[in-house]
């Protein structure tokens, strides 16, 4: 299966983004199908092709969540958002951690000598 997604390029500290098309089973790293655009999150600009993007959807390409969210966020195209991260949930709400049982030695119980006086 096709996906659109972000791969990380440039420096330490310095991230850049490139927007690709690429299968979903390889890494992010590595060569893609197509370049789609560009997003420098510390410029604050997204370069996307919505025609080639829309193309690859309707060929049945799948694009990631924060892909759509970035477009959705630069106006480029108007759909509804998409939870991008599972929030942690706290230990206290939701369900209970099951009780703990104490450990049970593998080993025989000792008999204390009988004290005789």
């Amino acid at each position: 299966m096709l996906m659109i997604r972000l791969q990380r390029i440039g420096k330490k500290g310095q991230a850049y983004f490139r927007i690709v098309l690429n299968e979903h089973t390889k890494k992010t790293k590595g060569g893609f199908h197509e370049l789609l655009g560009t997003y420098n999150p510390h410029q604050k600009q997204l370069q996307a092709n919505r025609e080639q993007i829309e193309y690859w959807i309707g060929k049945g390409a799948q694009i990631s969540p924060t892909v759509n969210n970035l477009m959705v966020n630069y106006k480029i195209w108007d759909r509804p958002k998409v939870q991008s991260w599972k929030p942690k949930q706290k230990k206290g709400s939701g369900e209970q951690a099951a009780p703990v049982a104490p450990e049970v030695s593998a080993e025989r119980p000792v008999a204390e000598p009988a004290l005789t006086g």
